[in-house]
């Protein structure tokens, strides 16, 4: 099957005037969504865009990644490669490991890897530099507690997950689930981005478009089952997606427990979750699955929505009706033309917004390049650039002395605004970033 059949509200047991309310109540709120897909009863019931994003394109999905790693440990569990009461060390040699291992790191398993229960103190990603031996450095690592010790968020420990399957195979973690979950699942879009170790990275860098994230939601509503086979075991989806581990993160949708990299949510759901809000979020109780890409300050005010929004629809109460937007978009910021510059390149020091170097042409134009790409800004409607890999468009205006240039990398969340002036033969750019974990704002100024 290669797309997911598709069906009206109404013929699956939900009001369509509440689902368009849904999505008005998404449009209205200050979250940026980007795309939505809602499937019920094994049905798309809704897809929507946000232009100038599209559902068909690849969409970076950060910590979605881990809910897929565990689906491939899942299926190494029943090919009997492994047990999750393997010792971690157990995979790896000598040219890997510590001279001396602790007792802690002894008794570390595969079990603590997939609930996050490895007795770090912190996040290991933090110390594993991409451009080292990453495998290395975790096993260095001093292991603080014993491990099943209190949850601490970590994606080194599923990045391990990624280098164990690939011990045992042969195969990256990517290779190993296209032939035996993407291509019965018909998805054929999935990239996944490797250390320099040649590992996927495994807790992120899985890229995927809406509606191949709905299939494997539609996968975990059927505890694994897909047209008449079983890709999955039932009993690994039933373990992931139940609480393995308490934990105390301050907001409400994540208190409910951690399974086997899924998260436990109010309501009885379960989800797949990545920066930013990006969800494969679960009703099992409502046979329903909601995909959400997005470019979010604040992931829990998502699911309040999605609580407030949508929950009631599924449980089949009336809400008062609010008519759908006509046309769903994220515009591009409008102002007056920017005065002309002086056609100079102006190059900047490494920055968080990647920005290497300005030129601001006479007509008011500017070209900024970011690594390897030159993307072109002009005045009015999103630009689409030819230039580059990814998907991106451009905007730009004048404030006064200033030119304020905007961009969207339009297959993952981020979009950054740049405002340039030159004064004295430099340029000093006010760099705005929608969503990062670096802080969202920085000045540079050119060399």
């Amino acid at each position: 099957m290669s797309s997911l059949p598709r069906s009206t509200p109404d013929d699956q047991g939900l009001s369509a005037a509440a689902i368009d309310s849904f999505v008005a109540a998404l449009d209205a709120s200050e979250q940026e969504f980007q795309t939505v897909m809602l499937v019920r009863h094994g049905h798309v019931v809704l897809e929507a865009e946000w232009s100038p994003y599209r559902r068909s394109d690849l969409h970076l999905l950060y910590s979605v990644s881990k809910s897929f790693t565990s689906t491939a440990i899942g299926l190494a569990v029943d090919a009997g490669l492994l047990t999750i009461d393997d010792k971690v060390v157990s995979f790896f040699g000598p040219e890997e490991l510590p001279e001396t291992i602790s007792d802690n790191l002894a008794a570390m398993s595969v079990l603590h890897l997939l609930t996050m229960s490895t007795g770090h103190s912190e996040d290991t990603v933090q110390r594993m530099s991409r451009d080292d031996r990453m495998v290395q450095k975790f096993l260095g690592l001093k292991v603080e507690h014993e491990p099943g010790a209190p949850f601490v968020y970590n994606s080194g420990a599923t990045y391990m997950l990624s280098a164990i399957l690939q011990r045992l195979t042969g195969e990256t973690l990517l290779e190993y689930l296209r032939s035996r979950l993407f291509a019965p699942l018909g998805i054929t879009d999935a990239t996944w981005g490797s250390s320099q170790e040649g590992i996927t990275f495994g807790g992120w860098g899985l890229s995927l478009s809406t509606e191949s994230m709905a299939k494997f939601g539609q996968l975990l509503l059927q505890r694994g089952g897909w047209e008449g086979e079983q890709l999955v075991p039932a009993e690994w989806f039933e373990a992931a997606t139940t609480k393995q581990v308490s934990n105390n993160e301050p907001n409400p949708d994540w208190q409910q427990g951690y399974g086997f990299q899924f998260w436990r949510g109010r309501h009885n759901t379960y989800r797949a979750d990545g920066a930013f809000g990006q969800f494969i979020l679960a009703f099992p109780d409502h046979d329903a699955v909601l995909i959400i890409t997005s470019a979010a300050s604040t992931m829990q005010a998502e699911l309040d929505l999605i609580w407030e929004h949508l929950l009631p629809a599924l449980e089949g109460k009336e809400l008062p009706a609010v008519a759908r937007p006509e046309r769903l978009e994220i515009p591009a910021p409008t102002g007056p033309a920017p005065q002309g510059g002086d056609g100079k390149t102006y190059t900047f020091a490494e920055n968080q917004g990647y920005l290497q170097s300005v030129r601001w042409d006479a007509d008011g134009s500017a070209l900024l390049t970011f690594g390897p790409d030159s993307h072109l800004f002009t005045v009015g409607a999103w630009r689409e650039s030819d230039a580059g890999s990814e998907r991106v468009v451009t905007s730009a205006y004048g404030d006064g002395d200033a030119l304020v240039a905007t961009i969207r990398w339009l297959e993952g969340p981020h979009a950054a605004e740049f405002r340039c002036r030159i004064e004295d033969g430099r340029m000093t750019v006010d760099g705005r970033l929608n969503v990062s974990f670096a802080p969202l704002e920085f000045t540079v100024t050119s060399e």
